[in-house]
């Protein structure tokens, strides 16, 4: 079996629509997942699947799953959230960014969303408040898109000589890519550093953008939250150890896939608590009902083979900090 079909028999939207269609007719609920990520992503399937268990639902038991993946073609997602309405499922979980769940907030008006993104719902205009969400929308934030000063000041502890960052967003996320370069620039201008800001929309776009950085050699990289660059991750960290430049991201699947660093929360386990959520709601809870989740655990990831690589020395007081590292 080749890796894409089998890829498809753990996800793929269409392999499963004839489940959800039986399992719809025989009265077992459907959940609709939403995203702007591939099927290629097993590992938040899983940890969503996980949730549903904890729970107590299980796929092909008790409940169906209808997966809709928009690939990064961002015009597509408001015809699959039209699509899942159509299908009549029971919840939809919209996942990754604030313009997944806006699609299936256009999309129906009735139908119970559950979200899991970096970025203040309330700001966004998704909730009313995070303890009373009201309406049919609530979820889990991650809190990373609020992690830029942060990440200065880490990189800034690794490189005390530095005077030049770069930092990478994506356009798209325009509910967030504002503040988040506001909160970068400023965090830099108080430690006398400049920031010069790359975007990056498409995987294309990507190579333009690491071209530019190779072009421009600055001390560092910032990675901003995005469903793109952490799907890129392995790109991104290639390039960074190839080119010298050391980069950090907001999620451990950076590091893990041989970049240097990355500080936020387990952006994964909220697919898992988006799964806890999605069954509370088949269960009869009313998302109005549900407070939106706020992560509170921040986690610092170290790979020092990639540091080795880049010739760098990690003070001791960041290994101190460090949650993980890889070795």
């Amino acid at each position: 079996m080749r890796r894409r079909e089998f890829i498809t028999l753990l996800g793929g939207g269409a392999a499963i629509w004839p489940l959800g269609a039986r399992a719809e007719q025989a009265g077992t609920p459907v959940v609709g997942f939403l995203s702007e990520f591939s099927e290629a992503h097993v590992n938040l399937q899983a940890a969503f699947r996980k949730g549903l268990n904890e729970a107590g639902f299980t796929e092909g038991r008790n409940v169906a799953i209808e997966y809709r993946w928009a690939s990064f073609q961002y015009d597509r997602l408001p015809g699959l959230a039209t699509d899942l309405v159509r299908r009549n499922v029971a919840v939809i979980a919209a996942s990754a960014s604030v313009r997944t769940v806006l699609a299936a907030k256009e999309a129906t008006a009735t139908i119970p969303i559950v979200f899991n993104i970096g970025t203040d719902p309330v700001k966004a205009g998704l909730v009313i408040a995070l303890n009373k969400p009201g309406r049919n929308v609530t979820g889990i934030t991650s809190v990373n898109i609020q992690l830029g000063a942060k990440w200065v000041g880490l990189m800034h502890e690794l490189l005390p000589a530095a005077t030049r960052f770069a930092l990478l967003v994506n356009p798209e996320d325009r509910m967030s890519v504002v503040n988040m370069i506001a909160e970068v620039q400023q965090a830099a201008a108080a430690l006398g550093l400049s920031v010069e800001v790359l975007y990056a929309s498409a995987s294309s776009e990507v190579e333009e953008a690491l071209a530019a950085v190779a072009q421009k050699q600055p001390a560092a990289l910032m990675i901003t939250p995005s469903a793109l660059f952490l799907d890129r991750r392995v790109q991104i960290a290639t390039f960074a150890s190839r080119d010298g430049v050391p980069a950090i991201f907001a999620n451990r699947a950076f590091p893990e896939a041989g970049g240097l660093m990355s500080y936020g929360s387990n952006w994964t386990d909220t697919f898992r608590q988006a799964g806890v959520y999605c069954g509370r709601i088949l269960k009869g809870e009313g998302p109005a009902q549900l407070p939106v989740l706020q992560a509170t655990k921040f986690e610092l990831v170290i790979n020092l083979t990639t540091a080795k690589v880049l010739r760098l020395q990690i003070p001791p007081t960041l290994l101190a900090l460090a949650d993980e590292v890889i070795e």
